[in-house]
């Protein structure tokens, strides 16, 4: 099962840090997009792009993100924020969360499971294609066997799980077919995994990216050519309630609404995703340009919070916390537990939330945190004691000789603030440490090469599905922290053989608690981050999931 966590982890990392897994990717626009025939800024972005709501006449609405776009083609998805959430306005996922974390039915209208390895997923009768074509089973299957195709070699999707699909997570060249997906009538198709694997596992973790194509329209490219089709940057039949018109991976996403969305057609006209640096989110709230941000795909600097809170024209949502400030130790550096222990006993965690994130968030010991419906709220964090951390240290026979490499994101600077003032109170009690600020290319480089003793990240673990970067993250010689326990390891297992909420609690319980006791990782903090929407419109609000779910319902009040 390592092997099936280790390439999760690139789809659910650092979801909402500035610099995401999508921007390290291709950052060119495909050579057949058309550019621009307008432009409104110096940075290329189009007219629509950069127009507010209304002034047109048309109800056009602005959403500010600070991730650049990978790409729009569905087999090519990498599973960072916006890509996701870009491509799902054209062609919907099976399932998605929604902003109270349940499952919600956006293709599909069910999935049920008996045995942990049979999933039947069954498509809404009332799904059609813009173009009137009924969606079906026979579409879900053919987009599945696209993206276990060694020649598309989407390497993200980790089709692997399913009965039929090799180790490397592709069939045979040519194959017409995957025996662990089989389509059982129009509008139902089964998925078959090879291990036992939880119903929220595979919700989360294949019904959401799992972004449906229709055969009919697309059957008549070839496997080579379905990566590089126009047809995709500018789609004529979708399943969702857009229609892209132009974009710029860098800059902008331009939509026009889909007026035979099956969900009911959209109340505006267009939509326009507009990328920026997160220091220009402020500005663009206050001139009506962003009408909108969402918590994960748009970083308002926390230093911005109180500036945007007081705009008249905006109204402010927390989003639950679920970005944990994640230092992982690299226990095979670190090897005495006690020293460990004492590193979290001099870190003043309650100081750093307040100062650094004006209280938004908390702090807690482990993976999960409140937002989690297997957060276990009797586990008390380990409190500031520096005098009981000299007194591990002692213990342990820690001459402060060694100087511990912290690595940390130079993109991150709320972070970069908060390692100056961990490595002081690491200093105070006696351990050196030495802040190494580095890109988050370099960042994620490093942490292939597991030479560091800690390591930095911003780090979202699905509240409703923590298992896969957990087991991962505490997978023995090879992982993050290098940290491997028999007592975890069967606790991690065990939640995919069970749907039982107050199992999966106990459960995940054990693992905090072990983590908290050895701590091959400490959580600085989990941030609540700020969302803002203007108040002119209506039906939207912030949410750390969900956010496009209902978007045909959003409108501009008149």
């Amino acid at each position: 099962m390592k092997k099936f966590v280790s390439k999760t982890m690139s789809l659910l990392l650092v979801a909402v840090m500035a610099l995401s897994l999508a921007a390290c990717g291709s950052k060119t626009n495909d050579s057949s997009q058309a550019a621009p025939e307008s432009t409104g800024s110096a940075s290329g972005e189009s007219t629509a792009a950069t127009q507010p709501a209304g002034n047109s006449g048309e109800k056009i609405v602005n959403v500010g993100v600070t991730d650049t776009l990978g790409s729009l083609n569905p087999l090519l998805l990498n599973g960072g924020e916006i890509n996701k959430y870009a491509t799902a306005l054209m062609f919907l996922p099976l399932m998605e969360l929604d902003a109270d974390l349940n499952f919600q039915g956006m293709l599909a209208d069910s999935i049920t499971t008996e045995d942990n390895r049979n999933f039947v997923v069954h498509i809404d009768e009332a799904a059609t294609w813009s173009d009137g074509t009924p969606i079906t089973a026979e579409d879900v299957a053919y987009t599945a066997l696209r993206l276990t195709s060694p020649v598309i070699n989407n390497t993200a999707m980790m089709y692997y799980a399913f009965e039929g699909v090799g180790d490397d997570g592709f069939v045979e060249a040519g194959a017409d077919s995957v025996d662990g997906i089989q389509v059982i009538d129009d509008k139902t198709i089964q998925f078959t995994t090879k291990d036992s694997m939880s119903l929220t596992t595979f919700e989360n973790s294949y019904a959401r990216y799992l972004l449906t194509l229709p055969k009919h329209v697309i059957e008549k490219y070839t496997e080579e050519e379905l990566s590089t089709a126009e047809w995709f940057n500018q789609p004529d039949v979708v399943s969702g309630p857009f229609y892209v018109t132009e974009f710029d991976v860098d800059h902008y996403i331009s939509y026009k609404a889909n007026p035979d969305y099956w969900k009911g057609a959209p109340k505006i006209d267009k939509l326009n995703i507009k990328i920026v640096d997160g220091s220009q989110l402020y500005a663009g709230l206050q001139s009506g340009e962003i009408d909108i941000t969402q918590h994960t795909m748009s970083v308002i600097p926390p230093e911005d919070y109180a500036s945007v809170e007081a705009l008249d024209n905006v109204d402010v949502v927390y989003g639950s916390p679920v970005t944990n400030q994640s230092m992982f130790i690299q226990t095979a550096n670190v090897p005495d537990v006690r020293v460990r222990q004492a590193m979290l006993y001099a870190i003043n965690r309650d100081q750093l939330l307040s100062e650094l994130l004006d209280g938004h968030g908390e702090v807690v010991d482990g993976f999960l945190s409140s937002a989690s419906p297997f957060y276990d709220d009797s586990i008390t964090p380990v409190t500031y004691d520096p005098e009981k951390a000299k007194a591990l240290l002692e213990e342990a026979g820690w001459d402060g000789s060694q100087t511990l490499r912290f690595y940390v994101n130079s993109g991150d600077s709320t972070f970069v603030n908060a390692a100056t003032v961990m490595v002081a109170q690491w200093a105070a009690v006696g351990i050196k440490a030495e802040v190494q600020t580095v890109d988050f290319a370099t960042l994620m480089s490093v942490a292939g090469t597991r030479d560091y003793d800690i390591l930095a990240v911003q780090y979202t673990y699905a509240p409703v599905d923590p298992y896969p970067d957990v087991a991962w993250l505490l997978g023995g010689e090879g992982s993050w922290t290098g940290y491997g326990d028999d007592e975890v390891n069967k606790a991690l297992t065990s939640t995919q053989l069970t749907s039982d909420v107050d199992e999966i609690k106990g459960l995940y319980s054990i693992v905090d608690k072990k983590v908290q006791e050895d701590v091959p990782m400490i959580s600085a903090y989990i941030i609540s981050a700020q969302g803002a929407v203007n108040k002119r419109l209506t039906g939207a609000v912030p949410s750390v999931y969900g956010f496009f779910n209902d978007v045909q319902n959003w409108d501009i009040a008149q």
